[in-house]
């Protein structure tokens, strides 16, 4: 796969809420992902490994209710790099709180796996 084609699934997967399929087709078994905070408590903020990823997929699906997913993207930079915007509106499910946020998620691929993708928020 192209980059590009890369690029395009992992926007349709989000669109799609087809996220756990995307890990086991795109995702490196060494993958690492990076948030610009710890969103768990209990973690720090890098997710090492696939597994890691899945594991961090399973606590936001346990945790949050999304009522709205956006994405925007892909955007292109070089022959190994691409980023995507995402919109959310979500409710932690303990608290009740409902938020929206943006970020930037850059992604880089190697050998046709994303092999690192990392977060990028407006507080």
């Amino acid at each position: 796969m192209t980059l590009q084609e890369i690029a395009e699934r992992v926007v349709t997967a989000n669109k799609t809420n087809e996220t756990n399929a995307l890990l086991n087709e795109l995702y490196a078994d060494d993958a690492v992902s990076v948030e610009a905070f710890a969103m768990d408590p209990n973690q720090g903020r890098a997710a090492e490994g696939l597994d890691a990823i899945r594991g961090k997929h399973a606590w936001w699906d346990e945790n949050m209710t999304v009522h709205s997913m956006a994405v925007e993207g892909p955007f292109l930079h070089g022959e190994y790099k691409f980023a995507c915007i995402f919109a959310a509106d979500a409710t932690d499910k303990t608290s009740g709180k409902r938020a929206a946020f943006r970020e930037v998620a850059i992604y880089t691929v190697k050998d046709e796996k994303i092999v690192r993708e990392e977060f990028f928020y407006a507080m």
